[in-house]
């Protein structure tokens, strides 16, 4: 037998095999669902275990959960039992066994390291599978709380308002809403803060300038999605009406009018004086040359 006879042997050998392989595998499915957590919630990753072409009385050999980035496994179920079990981590069915075809994992208590992609690996004596799935994790931010600069706002001066929500995820955002259900979040500042938990910390600062300030206002908290989660109200006390605030613009505008009239009155009446005094000096002189030129006329005034 020459080389060329035991190549194509060795070659329609190769193909038999992986055809048998594959023959075998298609007997069993590993069907999956991606899922979304919940932060500080239980999650499940569902998997079941699909059989073809009319098999029956299939059984579970091995089954093992791992999750990507993670050297160890999270779960395994081989000969017969539970071999590998990390905390957190456990069979949706307490009464799981090798011929139950729900394998989903169930995570007790889900935190933010725990999103990634998982795989599923089982083992049957009717063929084996194994299949992915991720797992997105979310946490809805707390209800906000809303302070002010200075503690109590009179509508007088300027002053600011400052709404904090914690403990979410994705990175939200915060928007002002004031009366008549108008948006005033231009007039704000926000800040995001992420804690080593991977939640975030929403901080937005309202500026409020005096003579502009609302008696109403809103800190409403969006989710990454553009979904509303919470909101609080800040209530001013005591806020001038605004014919308060417009009489007292009225009376500083009249004030800075009156002012420069009063001052070109004070000049034009010195001016007047002045003008009356010269007049006067004018004619006295006018009159004493007079006298200086007719003699008879002084005479004639001291007979009279």
């Amino acid at each position: 037998m020459n080389m060329a006879s035991i190549d194509v042997l060795v070659f329609i050998f190769t193909v038999i095999c992986v055809c048998a392989e594959d023959l075998q595998n298609v007997f069993v499915r590993v069907q999956c669902k991606e899922m979304v957590g919940q932060y500080g919630q239980q999650s499940l990753l569902e998997c079941v275990v699909l059989t073809t072409h009319g098999v029956a009385d299939a059984e579970i050999g091995t089954v093992s959960w791992r999750k990507e980035g993670v050297e160890k496994p999270l779960l395994v179920f081989t000969k017969g039992e539970i071999t590998i079990q990390q905390p957190g981590y456990k069979f949706a069915e307490p009464s799981w066994n090798n011929k139950n075809m729900n394998v989903s994992l169930l995570i007790t208590n889900t935190a933010m390291t725990n999103a990634g992609v998982y795989t599923c690996l089982v083992i049957t004596n009717s063929g084996d599978d194994e299949s992915r799935i991720q797992l997105n994790v979310i946490a809805r931010y707390s209800e906000p709380i809303i302070r002010s600069i200075p503690e109590k706002i009179t509508g007088n001066a300027d002053a600011a308002l400052i709404c904090d929500s914690l403990g979410g995820y994705p990175e939200g955002e915060i928007q002002w809403i004031v009366e008549g259900n108008k948006e005033w979040t231009k007039s704000s500042e926000m800040k995001v803060e992420q804690a080593q938990s991977g939640l975030f910390r929403l901080t937005s600062k309202l500026t409020l300038l005096r003579g502009s300030i609302f008696s109403k206002y809103t800190c409403v908290v969006f989710n990454a999605s553009g979904g509303k989660e919470a909101e609080a109200i800040y209530t001013v006390e005591d806020i001038p009406e605004p014919e308060e605030l417009g009489g007292r613009k009225g009376m500083e505008s009249a004030s800075k009018i009156v002012a420069p009239v009063v001052v070109i009155g004070s000049v034009l009446i010195g001016l007047m004086i002045v003008l009356l005094v010269l007049y006067r000096l004018r004619s006295q002189r006018d009159r004493q040359e007079v006298f200086n030129c007719d003699p008879d006329a002084e005479d004639g005034m001291d007979t009279a």
